[in-house]
Order: C-alpha cells, then structure tokens, then sequence
C-alpha cells in the first residue's frame, strides 16, 4: 500500500478533517490509544497541551494508508502496517488513533501519533522517514501479491504528474484533474524550446505566462488560477530562466488576468455553462443513487453493529454464569473447575471476536463492490464532459486566431484541422444523452442490483 506520511501541528483542524462525513461516505474511528479522552478532536487536543511543555510545533505524526484500488485489504493488514510504521520510526508505545475512510469505492486509513514523549517533554526525532516509509511500502505490496506501481519499483519510473495535497486543492478549486494540468504543463514545456514558444503553447491551451510576486515564472488559467512553472512542470527555477529569460519583462498576475477577461467573449461563456449544465443534469441521477447507496450501507452497517453488540452481551452473561456466584462459586474453585472454565470462556471470547470482526470485512467488502460499479458510471460521464470542456478551451483560442486573421480562416481551418464546431459538438452530446435516458433508467433498484 501507499504510505504518505508528514509532521504537522493543527491538532483541532486535523480531527475534524478527519471526521469529515461530507468529503467521505463512511468514516470510523477505530482505535484511540494513550489519550484520557475517548473522542477523535479531544485526544488531538490532548497531544496539542502536552506539546505546549515543549518548543515543538509539529507535535504529530501522520501517516495515510491506501491500499491498491481493486483489492480487499482486511482490517489486521492495516494494523500490522501501524504497527511496523511505529517500529521503524521510533513511536512504540506513543499516544495514537487510527481512522478508516471510504470513498467512491476506495477504503484507505489514517494513522496519527503525538511525537512528544511525556516522560522526557521531549518530539520523538523521525530521520528519513519518508524513506522507510518507502521501504516499507515495497515490502508491502511484495508480502501480499499486489501489483506494485512501477515508480514505487524504480523511483525515476514515477508519474511526473504527481501533485502534492496543495496542488490537489488548487486543481480542485478549478474543477480540474490535478494530473491533467501538471501533464498539460509538461506537455507545453516539452513541445517548446524558447519563451515565444513556450507561451503560445500555454495560450494555445487557454493560459497565459505571467509574472508572480514571489515565484517568479506563473501561469493563469483560464478560471483565474495562479500556477507556479516551477512546480508543475517539475523544472528548476535556473532551467526556466534559461530558456524563458528573467520574468521582470512579463505582465504582472493583475494585468494578465485583465487581459483574460476582455479575451473571453460572450459565446464562448455561454458555450461553457451549458456544457457544465450538461455535465451537471448527466450526474444528478447517479448522484441520487450514490447518496441512496451510502445512507443504505451505513444502516447495513449500524444495524450489524447493534445485531453484534447485543449477541456479545448475551454471550458475555453466559459465560459469567458458568463461573457461578456465591456456594457454587466457591466449590468450583474447591474443585480445580474455575481455570478450565476461565480458559474456556477466553477461548469463547476470542472466537467471538474473530467473528465478528470477519462479518464486518465481508459486509464492507460487499458494500465496496457495490460502490466500485456505481463509480466507474460516474467516472464514465466525468470523463465524456471532461473532454467536452477540454475542447471547448481550445477551440477559444482557434476562434480567437480567426477574428484577428478574417482573411485567412479559410487557409487556417484546412492546417489546423478543425473539429465541428462547440455547438454541433454539444448537440452531439444532447442526442446522447437522449438516447442514454431512451435505453437506461438512472434510478435502479438497490435491494434487485443486490
């Protein structure tokens, strides 16, 4: 499985990330440890006041589990995962809590420890621990068969479209794939060997070269983004400037977004919304499902949980009244009986444990099957309009090239190739989406699917 790990501080602000139901379908808490609280923000808190003792700001350790996508990881690898990563970085016995999150069909796990030692008042010191972690990533998918990503097997294999958790929001907040913009910023990178070329590539492609305040080298995207060129196409800043030149001849982020906005013409905003209009009628019947889907298993779920919790508590009052109270109770310990039957109560309670445990993994490995299909339709119209839209912003910039050249549009459609145009691409798209509604109900029939 994949380990990400990282020291940080925000106790508060991670427990309630971490609870958050709206981002994940299933959230639960599964193990607290070390803390006087019982509760996920209030043991974070806890490790939060014992750093203040100390000069420490980033008083946790957190490390993210994921599991490859199509395999069904039962919960003893994780904690043996846990346990391994506490081992090799010095955390045994650390104050920790454990959460499993699901969604869109994928269950992965965190892991958070307090590094402050309360004994000493001193942080736990964590050397390379991104490299153990990576070694113990290998080890991991060598021991249970998974196939192993090939940047995992050779590191400079890895997919340069990688993006850290802040790229990941910022892709988020354009309503964009944050892989597809790093390889979109790599491919113009690669097809340009100056800075005229390099920018028409990136207007080609709807952005614009700017100069940051502090980054040097940027680039806006068409919803207003600042990119830095240095990050996302993975390039030194000494690279850039060579073959860029100092960004101090560029417009600034403020003139290049004016600019932006006198380029955008009313079609082509008109173009969009109804494409995200589309996109957004398309994915309203599977999100409906989607939403009747997750309140479904979670009362599969709780209605497991509370079948479980009262056979535990039956069980448990048998197995008290073998032991036996008052006179019978004393002559099984007269009589040598109260250790057999104490072990065999044990035994019982384990057995009882392992079972339950084991329907757990099967519902949710049920309900994640379940999910997995729903999610490749939901993939599958993501991906259709995603390419929609794609097309849509470059095909701004041919119309723009030819309202400035009108007296060569005839020449300039025959080299380029054109496609039809956005609005006999987005009839297309209605007449598919009719005759998906003509041949395929949206809302189905949980409990028949089943």
């Amino acid at each position: 499985m994949i380990l990400k790990a990282s020291q940080r501080g925000g106790a508060k602000q991670l427990g309630l990330h971490l609870l958050r139901t709206d981002e994940n379908e299933h959230v639960e808490v599964h193990d607290i440890r070390g803390f006087v609280s019982d509760d996920l923000v209030g043991a974070l808190k806890e490790a939060y006041a014992v750093s203040k003792g100390t000069r420490c700001r980033q008083f946790l350790f957190s490390v993210s589990l994921s599991p490859p996508p199509n395999e069904r990881v039962p919960v003893e690898i994780f904690e043996t995962a846990i346990t391994r990563i506490e081992e090799r970085n010095g955390l045994t016995g650390q104050p920790r809590v454990i959460v499993f999150h699901e969604k869109e069909g994928r269950r992965h796990a965190h892991a958070v420890w307090s590094r402050i030692d309360a004994e000493t008042m001193t942080a736990r010191n964590l050397p390379y621990f991104k490299l153990k972690l990576r070694d113990l990533s290998r080890e991991l998918y060598m021991e249970h068969g998974w196939k192993m990503p090939r940047g995992l097997m050779n590191s400079r294999e890895a997919d340069p479209r990688n993006f850290t958790l802040a790229e990941w929001q910022q892709a988020k907040r354009m309503g964009r794939d944050a892989r597809d913009v790093k390889a979109l910023m790599q491919e113009c990178w690669a097809a340009s060997d100056a800075a005229a070329a390099f920018a028409q590539a990136l207007k080609a492609r709807g952005f614009s070269l700017a100069k940051g305040d502090r980054r040097g080298h940027v680039a806006l995207t068409p919803e207003g983004e600042v990119l830095s060129l240095s990050r996302y196409t993975g390039k030194k800043v000494k690279e850039i400037e060579a073959r860029l030149g100092k960004p101090a001849s560029l417009p600034s982020i403020a003139e290049a977004r004016t600019r932006l906005a006198q380029d955008l013409s009313a079609t082509f905003k008109r173009h969009m919304r109804e494409a995200e209009e589309l996109k957004r009628r398309d994915l309203a019947p599977l999100e409906v499902q989607r939403q009747g889907m997750v309140e479904q298993h979670r009362q599969e779920r709780s209605s497991l949980q509370t079948r479980q919790t009262e056979r535990w508590a039956g069980e448990t009052r048998e197995r008290a009244a073998r032991i036996g109270k008052g006179l019978q109770g004393l002559w099984n310990r007269i009589m040598g009986r109260q250790g057999d039957i104490q072990r065999r109560n044990e035994q019982e309670a384990y057995t009882a444990l392992v079972r339950d445990r084991e329907q757990r993994q099967a519902l949710i490995d049920a309900q994640m099957m379940d999910r997995q299909a729903l999610q490749e339709k939901i993939r599958a119209v993501r991906d259709r309009h995603a390419t929609l839209l794609r097309e849509l912003r470059t095909d701004r910039e041919a119309l723009q090239h030819m309202a400035r050249q009108p007296e060569a549009v005839k020449d300039f459609a025959k080299e380029a190739g054109l496609r039809p145009t956005m609005g006999q691409r987005l009839e297309g798209l209605r007449n598919m989406e009719r005759e998906t509604h003509s041949k395929t109900p949206f809302r189905r029939d949980f409990d028949r699917e089943r």
